[in-house]
């Protein structure tokens, strides 16, 4: 069994910390916190071990009453492997400190891809991070793109793909964000960042993407158009989506016509936190016109790339070499249908 440590408990962090201790091949050592806030109370109930990433706040834990096991640095001397889970730009500066301790990491997709110098997906490119020192989970958007059109691909390859992403404003919880009242381009040059990212882990493909934020919290949605390189019907794609790992086909007609529905369906399954992790593709959009292929699929930002985390720590240590074998074991452990 593996140590690991979480480096940043928070959105994404949590999340992973909960899907790597539901694994049987490994265990948390340590997650960290920068303020003795409720989340950090969370995770001592939940029995992780509490560091601190700014040691001049031992102070402030101390007078909340919040017990610390040690600093960052001390939690890294614990774990076979670090996830880092802390905000946008920060992963990259701390690569500094893992690479001084010696120690595998792996970071979230707000990172560049050109600062870790490798990034991951379980479906697309798994084996170019095994045994690596540092790869870097594609964002949660990327990740949705990965899961329908890689088995798409394999179907009946991909001559072209363009992608217009609609992208929540902010996380539930991001109080301070907006836009409160209006749809903004994001960002208005085109194409924006997402098809390149994609480009990362799923070599090769014709890309382009545009996107735009909308005053919701819930899910980003993606309006999708193939160009298909051999011919193949409707039914086809449906049964191809159908039987691919962490994407699941609903149906507007039973009640599921909006991500506020999706997210609904994701309380009734009683996931924690009520999170999907599956990339929830509508049905009623697949169409195929003159040989291209359109959907509607919806994401949910908080929790789709946290498996692909937990796959990632199997990649980087090399604990299981076929990617559809590790698949199996997070799908398993996590509940995913």
């Amino acid at each position: 069994m593996v140590s690991v440590a979480i480096n940043g408990y928070g959105t994404i962090g949590k999340r992973v910390a909960d899907a790597v201790a539901a694994q049987k091949d490994m265990k948390i050592v340590g997650v960290s916190k920068t303020r003795p806030d409720f989340e950090a109370r969370m995770a001592l109930k939940k029995g992780y071990d509490l560091y601190i990433s700014i040691p001049e706040r031992e102070k402030l834990f101390q007078e909340a009453g919040i017990e610390i096991s040690g600093t960052v640095e001390d939690m890294i001397d614990e774990a076979d492997i670090i996830v880092d889970a802390t905000p946008e730009g920060i992963g990259a500066k701390n690569l500094k400190m893992y690479r001084e301790k010696g120690i595998k990491a792996i970071f979230q997709g707000g990172e560049k891809h050109e600062d870790i110098g490798l990034s991951f997906n379980s479906f697309t490119n798994y084996d170019d991070s095994l045994g690596a020192d540092y790869t870097r989970v594609v964002s949660c958007n990327t990740t949705g793109l990965c899961r329908t059109l890689k088995p798409i691909d394999d179907l009946c390859g991909i001559k072209k793909v363009r992608a217009v992403m609609v992208r929540r404003a902010a996380d539930p919880a991001q109080v301070k964000k907006g836009p409160i009242n209006a749809i903004v381009p994001n960002p208005p040059t085109v194409p924006s960042h997402h098809g390149p990212d994609l480009k990362t882990v799923m070599y090769g493909i014709n890309i382009n993407t545009v996107a735009l934020l909308v005053p919701t919290t819930l899910m980003h949605q993606h309006n999708i158009m193939v160009e298909l390189e051999n011919p193949v019907d409707i039914e086809e794609i449906k049964e191809e989506l159908n039987k691919t790992s962490r994407v699941m086909l609903v149906k507007a007609s039973e009640g599921l016509a909006s991500t506020a529905e999706i997210m609904e369906y994701a309380r009734e399954l009683g996931r924690p936190r009520n999170d999907l992790y599956e990339i929830a593709v509508w049905e009623e959009s697949l169409n195929i016109v003159d040989g291209e292929l359109y959907y509607m699929q919806a994401v949910h930002q908080e929790a789709d790339a946290v498996p692909e985390s937990v796959d990632a720590i199997r990649a980087l240590l090399e604990l299981e070499e076929d990617n559809k074998k590790s698949i199996e074991k997070t799908n398993k452990a996590m509940g995913i249908l």
